[in-house]
């Protein structure tokens, strides 16, 4: 895993946010799924927590014996989540509207400059070290930026399908 494929996969999604106005950001297609607005909001912030993980990896050793489940496992091999829709934590029914779209463009922005710059401080680092992962038990360095990658690709399918909701109610 490269940062050239993070880089490419969220520069889709900088570019796809091109294509929405403030009111389609924040039109769920149904009460309790998500806005545009907010599965951006969502990939955001995780990025932001994988971009932490990182940092505390490059840091340090801790943990460095400790493995992924055997699902992560799994997702590495194959670079990608399972094709299902997955239950999130509790907390992510409450992910807030966006404010604006300049807000969500200046966020990617930043996450990916933040993720470009930690994955430069991946090739110069010494340390080994591993994070845990609430359901998926420890990553390592590279790990987590595989994960991010994988995190936005695999919320593309959402992204259709609610885009397809979307066009089929004339507001995309």
């Amino acid at each position: 895993m490269t940062i050239e494929a993070f880089n490419h996969t969220i520069d889709h999604w900088i570019k796809e946010l091109e294509r929405y106005d403030l009111s389609r950001l924040c039109l769920q297609p149904s009460p309790g799924s998500w806005s545009p607005g907010q599965l951006y909001r969502h990939l955001i912030d995780d990025t932001r927590y994988y971009i932490e993980q990182i940092r505390i990896c490059i840091a340090t050793n801790d943990n460095a014996e400790e493995e992924a489940s055997g699902t992560a496992r799994i997702m590495f091999s194959n670079n990608e989540f399972p094709d299902e829709i997955i239950q999130g934590a509790p907390g992510n029914a409450f992910i807030p509207q966006p404010g604006n779209k300049e807000e969500l463009l200046r966020d990617l922005q930043d996450v990916k400059n933040e993720m470009n710059t930690v994955a430069l401080a991946m090739t110069t680092s010494p340390f080994k070290g591993k994070t845990k992962h609430p359901g998926l038990h420890y990553f390592n360095a590279a790990e987590w930026l595989q994960l991010a990658d994988m995190h936005f690709r695999h919320h593309l399918r959402q992204k259709k399908r609610i885009d397809h909701f979307l066009e089929h109610t004339g507001n995309l």
